[in-house]
């Protein structure tokens, strides 16, 4: 994907699996995946009912930085999720881990900061890391925070910089705080010109979220606020020329919301 002279591309780390029916609801509606195509391709559900849901992240170019939006599950493989390619996805996008100048994450959730950190050394030396200072506050620094984060994330303490309202990144790449998910959780917005693409991290994460607007997601901690925000974003880019991607669509494909009858659709490119 091209937003004039920025670069993004997909960095695929693996894949996880969970029970659609169990994680992706809708209050009321007793079968809410049958009016959706099966299909990992299409809405992420195979036919024995399981959500494939890609890890990665994506890499951004935008002048001269090398900018990372999230960075994969790391190595786990624990039969639900399973990663590992995260460098050599990079290697292919001829990007070594000295070379990333920023690496900045939607939310600290466990698929998305896998390789911010290995053994307790920072994976990227060269980098700034971002979050939102809500993630942070919750992830690591409160009194109930999951000690596996803390293991995980306290390293970058040295090289990490928090941000508490909407800020510019990089060169047409900016943050947008969108909480509901997370109390951090963070869209990132490239754009050029009259040309947007909006990375959604987990404020979606299938695409039958942005067609019916009561989903609910057992991820979000605050489910009420996810789904507002969620549907805000939907309305805000349907039927424009903006394009957006979840941090788990199948195969990190852009794609762009549509409407037909008053009903939205997202459209993969």
């Amino acid at each position: 994907m091209r937003i004039g002279d920025i670069e993004i591309l997909p960095v695929l780390d693996g894949v996880g699996r969970e029970p659609a029916a169990e994680v992706l609801t809708r209050p009321g509606v007793d079968d809410p995946w049958s009016c959706h195509p099966v299909g990992v391709d299409a809405s992420g559900v195979d036919h024995d009912g399981i959500l494939h849901l890609p890890l990665g992240g994506f890499l951004v170019r935008t002048g001269e930085r090398v900018v990372l939006v999230d960075a994969g599950v790391g190595t786990i493989n624990n039969g639900k999720y399973a990663g590992g390619g995260f460098l050599d996805a990079l290697r292919g996008c001829h990007v070594a881990p000295e070379d990333v100048t920023d690496v900045v994450f939607t939310h600290l959730h466990f698929d998305h900061v896998g390789w911010a950190t290995k053994k307790g050394e920072v994976v990227f030396p060269n980098a700034t890391y971002r979050v939102h200072a809500d993630d942070w506050a919750h992830f690591v620094e409160s009194a109930d925070a999951e000690a596996g984060a803390v293991r995980k994330l306290s390293p970058l303490t040295g090289q990490l910089e928090t941000f508490t309202s909407d800020v510019t990144i990089a060169p047409g790449l900016d943050a947008r705080h969108t909480p509901g998910h997370t109390p951090g959780s963070t869209v990132y917005v490239v754009s050029s010109g009259d040309e947007r693409a909006l990375l959604l991290g987990d404020v979606v994460h299938s695409v039958v979220e942005l067609a019916e607007p009561d989903w609910e997601a057992v991820f979000d901690v605050d489910p009420v606020a996810a789904r507002a925000m969620r549907n805000a974003l939907a309305d805000e880019v349907a039927d424009t020329t903006d394009v957006v991607v979840g941090a788990h669509f199948p195969g990190l494909r852009f794609g762009r919301v549509v409407t037909t009858g008053g009903n939205r659709a997202f459209r993969a490119l």
